[in-house]
């Protein structure tokens, strides 16, 4: 049994922004983080105070983690990005919304004794007896991941224990995050006090020349420690009590679109009778028989869910190995309900909604193999590209030369020449790779291809469909200035169609062999991509920068690295040997993106790989990549470094000894989910579950009117006696796991009884 909670997170658009640049306007981006960490960076939207931004993201949570915030920033090329508000939405409103959050959420001011983070590691213990004056006792350890408040990158952070009426003050650790005191502070213990007495542990960060900055508490309630005598252990710092703010609803809002989900996940013994019975139903139109499970499931699932049930089942039947038979069952059942072919697909069914989960699923890698590269170097090159004259913006467009500023005509002109470009070069690109295409996307589109050529068999109806759903001509009579890209346009039609009948045709390839093979190489490439890098053994930091650019790829068994893409020498790491992959704090290397690869080489040594992101999206995709790469590992490190060793000392915790185990606990989750992403069967075995649990009622009134619909007596065939016995048979098993499923909450409640009755006594 295991528990899992996702959070689908969906960035929609802003309004009413308030103004922060000098042009009247500002560059908004927004910044996720879970609880106190970075997780997503949104892209800029320049010169607008109503960004709309659409971006989509699947995040695996921590157990323990307390609340998702969205932090609105200007991004600024010559200082510092200006903070314009945040929007915090607890785990609490998440739980109590299953259905999701969605709608405008007001930003509000960044309270600094809000932004709070790390844990402190205390002692507290209530000595003495008898005749003895009692003595309260708090012993002060470590503290890790505090919030960083110099520009240094660091804190300096010190202890301020408070109770009855008293204060001691531990002494300041300079320039870490993760300090330790190992201090102990003694107070005589007022049996007289109520429940009101508390005793209060503070974490401040000390300032020379200005004041110092909170940043955490703990409260703890002594009457209820005296039973206990003693306390021991990491608690996390939380905040002060919080402020109003002036400018409550002034600073604009946020759009966003939450759902979390929290599913416990039975041993794969309890899911094998669904897995098995879904696989014969569809195996059984290989015979011709009526899809009794795929028709109902289609016909009850709705618009609202229907893209997450079709995920589901995608990766279900993946797992399989029975995903081509499937859809080709969803293949029928849409041509069945289609008339007209221009229709064809265009509906929000079961079958469209499979067929893009399948393509995602089956095809990422392959996408970003093919258009990856020149769809960044698009990106980075940041051309002016405007066609449109009533958007054109001469002062965005710069100059043409020293003795001219540019027209209209002259960025109207450009902008044609560029798009052209850009689109032949990914025409082209697109064009090169039918040969590596995965050879089950392939297997796909050919049974498509014969199952609407069976359903439409007429002459006129064998063309491709227009493509993209793009007719330029009606297209350039609403938007003239189209008008320039129609050559372009029309020829990449023809060329995608011819591109379409070779992807149709690669399953009677005579080279199966080679396509098989390729469509596995670009399958089993995991990650890919320029970085910089620093490796280290026992050598101390270089002062200057140490970080040189490498091509990194990840592939199944080893993260390796060369000075160019194509280089046949290069070095590498096999991952069974990785012992943790980590973040590395901002001030070590001026650079909040920084990721460290620590593993054992054969000597026994540790070595450690140090990897520069360009972004937190960059950071955390590797992050989430290696961590799966390596999740089987056993020999995994349970605490780390932050920070790096330099000048004899590590410098987040000031440890002087190289070999120390580490002063921040490792973490090993996976944040980000991709679409590539291992398959994981129970999983979605269990949210095919939960999903035919809710529509099991609705399956079994379907299946009756049908029958109605076809005429069908109770005692017709056999055939349909079949089918009942077969709805009565999924309608026991999802029995079965309701059952298992309170069998296990049971246990779970019992057991929390029992943690309680020992505390009690």
């Amino acid at each position: 049994m295991a528990k899992r909670s996702t959070l689908f997170i969906r960035i929609v658009e802003g309004k009413n922004l308030p103004i922060k640049d000098i042009t009247g306007s500002s560059d908004p981006y927004c910044i996720v983080k879970i609880d106190n960490e970075a997780i997503i960076r949104t892209a800029t939207i320049w010169k607008t105070l109503s960004p709309f931004w659409g971006e989509e993201y699947t995040v695996h949570l921590p157990p323990y983690f307390r609340t998702v915030s969205f932090y609105v920033l200007d991004e600024d090329s010559l200082s510092r990005d200006d903070v314009i508000g945040k929007v915090s939405i607890s785990k609490e409103l998440l739980t109590v919304k299953p259905q999701g959050v969605d709608g405008w959420m007001n930003l509000t001011e960044i309270d600094p004794d809000e932004e709070v983070q790390g844990e402190i590691h205390l002692q507290i213990s209530v000595l003495g007896d008898g005749d003895i004056p009692r003595k309260l006792c708090c012993q002060v350890l470590e503290a890790r991941d505090l919030a960083k408040k110099d520009r240094n990158g660091a804190s300096d952070p010190f202890v301020r224990v408070r109770y009855n009426g008293k204060t001691y003050e531990s002494a300041v650790v300079k320039k870490s995050c993760y300090p330790r005191w190992n201090e102990s502070f003694e107070f005589e213990l007022d049996e007289t006090l109520s429940d009101t007495g508390l005793l209060s542990v503070e974490v401040w960060d000390w300032d020379l020349v200005s004041r110092n900055d909170f940043l955490g508490k703990v409260l703890f309630n002594i009457n209820k420690l005296q039973s206990a005598q003693q306390e021991e252990g990491w608690f996390r710092l939380g905040p002060d009590k919080s402020k109003h703010s002036e400018y409550e609803g002034t600073l604009g809002s946020l759009r966003l679109q939450l759902r979390l989900r929290d599913e416990v996940v039975l041993p794969s013994s309890h899911y094998k009778p669904l897995t098995e019975l879904l696989s014969q139903s569809v195996g059984s139109q290989l015979n011709g028989n009526w899809p009794d499970f795929i028709m109902l499931i289609d016909e009850t699932t709705t618009a609202e869910s229907r893209q997450e049930v079709a995920n589901n089942l995608v990766k279900l039947f993946l797992g399989q190995g029975l995903v081509k038979e499937f859809l080709d069952v969803l293949f029928k059942l849409e041509l069945e309900k289609t008339t007209e072919p221009n229709t064809l697909f265009r509906s929000n069914s079961l079958a469209s909604k499979s067929m893009e989960s399948f393509l995602k699923v089956a095809g990422m890698q392959y996408l970003h193999r093919l258009l990856g590269a020149i769809i960044n170097r698009i990106f980075e090159e940041k051309k002016y590209v405007e066609l449109d004259p009533s958007k054109v913006e001469l002062k965005e467009a710069g100059c043409a030369g020293l003795h001219r500023q540019q027209t209209e005509s002259d960025i109207i002109q450009q902008s044609s020449s560029l798009l052209q470009s850009y689109l032949s070069e990914l025409l082209t690109s697109i064009l090169q790779s039918a040969s590596y295409c995965p050879l089950l996307i392939c297997q796909v589109f050919h049974q498509l291809y014969l199952r609407v050529q069976e359903r439409f068999p007429d002459p006129e109806y064998r063309a491709v469909q227009t493509i993209g759903n793009m007719d330029t001509l009606a297209c350039c009579s609403k938007e003239p200035w189209m008008v320039c890209l129609q050559p372009a346009i029309q020829q990449g039609i023809t060329q995608l169609k011819d591109f379409i009948t070779k992807l149709v045709s690669c399953h009677e390839s005579e080279d199966l062999e080679l396509q098989t093979r390729m469509s596995l190489q670009c399958g089993t490439m995991e990650k890919e991509g320029f970085l910089f890098l620093h490796r280290t053994k026992d050598k101390c930091m270089p002062m200057t920068s140490p970080f040189k650019k490498y091509y990194v790829t990840l592939s199944k068994d080893t993260l390796s690295y060369s000075r160019t893409q194509h280089s046949k020498k290069s070095s590498s790491i096999s991952l069974p040997k990785i012992r943790a992959v980590e973040k590395v704090e901002e001030k070590c290397f001026g650079s909040a993106n920084v990721m460290q690869i620590i593993s054992s080489e054969d000597s026994g040594l540790q070595e450690t790989l140090y990897l520069d992101c360009k972004s937190v999206n960059e950071l955390n995709h590797w992050l989430s990549a290696l961590r799966k790469a390596c999740s089987h590992n056993t020999n995994t490190m349970s605490c780390y470094h932050p920070g790096i060793y330099k000048a004899d000392r590590w410098s987040c915790c000031h440890q002087k000894e190289k070999s120390d185990s580490g002063c921040d606990k490792t973490r090993h989750g996976v944040t980000l989910q991709e679409w590539y992403d291992p398959l994981d069967p129970d999983l979605e075995a269990q949210l095919i579950y939960q999903h035919l649990r809710s529509v099991q009622q609705a399956m079994r009134d379907k299946y009756y009117m049908l029958r109605e619909q076809q005429g069908v007596k109770e005692a017709d065939s056999v055939r349909d006696k079949k089918k009942v016995d077969g709805l009565s048979k999924l309608f026991s098993i999802l029995q079965d796991l309701h059952d298992a499923h309170a069998a296990v909450e049971e246990e779970e409640r019992s057991k929390n009884k029992n943690v309680f009755l020992e505390l009690q006594t």
